[in-house]
């Protein structure tokens, strides 16, 4: 593998794959240019990468302070990695549907660095959208009405206690007295990165728009998933032995697909801490 400069090539509309380069190598120029493409793309593919824990604490610690998933199970010996695991004898998957991760914080995490360890022999691949894309795609109308609009976001219904969480998910899955914050934010944004719009709901965590009831939320945001989700906005990503995807939360949706069932899937996950969001102006 080369590893003096790393160069890009367009994953979709909005990603983009980084070959020839190993991350392990990064100095700060490589990181400043990573930077730039990360803020444009708002996702980045890496491929053959060989890292340890240590050097995947190493790299996301060049991006920021990581944030420690309070409900995730975490890698031994090593509690700032979380695990996306599921074993042959599972039926769920982590992250199965369309969602952006800790929208349901007050202040939303960055994105998250998801490492391929142990991959099924066939399926397991990630969906991603393109939340700027979709708005781009609006009408001008529709533009102006969601600019005017915050949505409040919750955890409580995916990782709180209830009745129907399915017991094999309590290995993978803890801390539900934690599940307790609920968050309001604008329903455009203004990307902290590139100052471009992005639609900020999605359909794991949101749970309707400040002021409204649920019923009356319903129709607009059923519209808004089904736009995000139309196939110009959206990218299919195959993993390969050593990838590594970092989304922006920002600025794309993710979904896992749950198509290995009675093969292990075993990934680490770091996720960054980000900013306040600020509604877009004008």
């Amino acid at each position: 593998m080369a590893k003096e400069i790393p160069k890009f090539s367009p994953a979709a509309g909005f990603g983009k794959n980084v070959t020839d380069f190993d991350l392990s190598t990064a100095t700060d120029a490589h990181i400043s240019t990573l930077k730039d493409a990360f803020s444009e793309a708002g996702v980045l593919f890496f491929h053959g990468q060989e890292l340890s824990p240590e050097q995947h604490l190493e790299f996301a610690e060049r991006w920021g302070q990581i944030n420690v998933n309070r409900f995730f199970a975490t890698v031994a010996d090593y509690p700032k990695i979380a695990e996306v695991r599921k074993e042959p004898d599972q039926q769920i998957n982590i992250g199965g549907g369309w969602h952006t991760d800790h929208s349901y914080d007050e202040i939303p995490a960055l994105g998250s660095m998801l490492l391929a360890r142990e991959l099924p022999q066939v399926g397991g691949d990630t969906l991603f959208a393109s939340t700027v894309l979709a708005y781009e795609g609006l009408s001008s109308a529709m533009k102006e009405t969601l600019e005017r609009l915050s949505a409040v976001h919750s955890s409580r219904h995916v990782f709180g206690a209830r009745p129907e969480m399915p017991g094999e998910m309590s290995s993978r899955i803890g801390n539900q007295e934690a599940a307790l914050q609920d968050a309001v934010h604008p329903v455009v944004i203004e990307h902290p990165l590139s100052g471009k719009k992005s639609l900020y709901v999605n359909p794991g965590f949101t749970l309707r728009f400040d002021g409204w009831t649920a019923e009356e939320s319903e129709p607009l945001l059923k519209f808004l998933y089904g736009h995000i989700t139309r196939p110009e906005y959206t990218y299919r990503h195959r993993w390969g032995d050593g990838g590594m995807a970092f989304w922006d939360n920002r600025a794309t949706w993710h979904f896992a697909i749950n198509d290995y069932h009675g093969q292990k899937r075993l990934m680490h996950r770091i996720t960054l801490e980000g900013e306040p969001l600020r509604a877009a102006v004008g």
